[in-house]
C-alpha cells in the first residue's frame, strides 16, 4: 500500500509539474533558435518583461516595508485592541479569499476613469487604471499578506522578553528593532520576499483587469503570453513562458536555501 501512494504521488506529481515545464521548453524550440529568439527579442517582450520587473521590484520594496511594520504592530502593539487586531488579520488574508480578477475589478470600480477618485486625479495628470499605478496596486493587493504570514509567527514565537530588556537597559525602539529584532526575523522576511517576487512575477488575473494589456505600454509578461496564445503565437509564448519559468525556478531554490537558513536560525 505505501509503495502504491509512492507511485501515486508521483504520477500526480509529474503530471502537474514535470510535463508541462517540459512542455512549454518543447514548444519554445519548436522552431528551433531562431523561433526562440524571435520570440523573446521582439520589441514587446522587452517591454513587457521590463514592466514586470519594475512592478515586482516596486511591489517587493514596499510589502517589506510595511509587511514587516504591520506583523510587529499585530504582535507586539499593545495598543491595539484585540478586536482590532482580529480585523486587521482577517483583512490580511482577504486577498487568499478573493479571486485576483475580483481584486483587479474592485480597484477599477474604486479608482477608474469614471469614478469620482479617478476623474480628480484624471484632471490632475495622474493615471490609476490602464497605467502602471494600477497595475502596481493590484499586484500589492494579491502579494500583500505573504511577508506578513511569514513574519509573525516568528515574532510570536520568540517573544519580546529580549526587546524588553534592551528597553530596559536604555535602547531606542530603531536600535532594538535593527539589534535585537532583525536577526531573529531576517530570513523569514528574506523567505516572504522570495514568494513575494514569485508571485509578483506570476499575476495575471487582477493585473490584466487593471492594465487594459495595451501593447508596449500595460503589458506585463504574463498577459504577453496570453496575448500570444490567444493570437495562435504559441512558438514565442512558449519562449516567454519558459523564460518565467526559469526564473521562478531559480526563485524556488533560492527559497529553499532561505527555508534552511532561517530553520538553522
Amino acid at each position: 500500500m505505501r509503495r502504491l501512494w509512492i507511485g501515486c504521488t508521483v504520477v500526480v506529481f509529474t503530471l502537474l509539474l514535470i510535463i508541462p515545464v517540459v512542455r512549454i521548453a518543447m514548444g519554445a524550440w519548436n522552431e528551433g533558435w531562431s523561433g526562440f529568439s524571435g520570440g523573446i527579442t521582439r520589441p514587446e517582450t522587452g517591454h513587457a518583461l521590463f514592466m514586470t520587473g519594475l512592478i515586482v521590484v516596486i511591489v517587493t520594496l514596499i510589502n517589506t516595508v510595511f509587511g514587516v511594520m504591520l506583523s510587529l504592530y499585530l504582535v507586539r502593539a499593545t495598543w491595539l485592541g484585540r478586536k482590532l487586531k482580529q480585523l486587521l488579520n482577517s483583512i490580511v488574508d482577504l486577498p487568499f479569499a478573493v479571486s485576483p480578477v475580483i481584486g483587479g475589478l474592485m480597484i477599477v470600480l474604486l479608482l477608474g476613469p469614471d469614478t469620482a477618485i479617478g476623474a480628480l486625479l484624471g484632471r490632475a495628470g495622474v493615471d490609476i487604471v490602464y497605467a502602471l499605478p494600477g497595475m502596481v496596486i493590484a499586484t500589492l493587493f494579491v502579494t500583500f499578506p505573504l511577508i506578513v504570514r511569514e513574519v509573525m509567527p516568528v515574532l510570536q514565537e520568540i517573544g519580546n522578553s529580549q526587546e524588553e530588556a534592551a528597553a530596559t537597559l536604555g535602547a531606542s525602539a530603531w536600535t532594538t528593532f535593527w539589534r535585537v529584532t532583525w536577526p531573529s526575523i531576517r530570513w523569514s522576511v528574506v523567505y516572504g520576499v522570495v514568494l513575494t517576487v514569485a508571485r509578483a512575477m506570476g499575476e495575471f488575473g487582477a493585473v490584466l483587469v487593471v492594465s487594459g494589456n495595451i501593447i508596449n505600454k500595460t503589458q506585463t509578461a504574463t498577459t504577453l503570453v496570453y496575448q500570444d496564445v490567444e493570437n495562435f503565437n504559441l512558438t514565442a509564448a512558449n519562449a516567454v513562458a519558459l523564460v518565467l519559468a526559469a526564473g521562478s525556478v531559480a526563485l524556488l531554490l533560492f527559497m529553499e536555501w532561505a527555508k534552511s537558513r532561517k530553520e538553522v536560525h
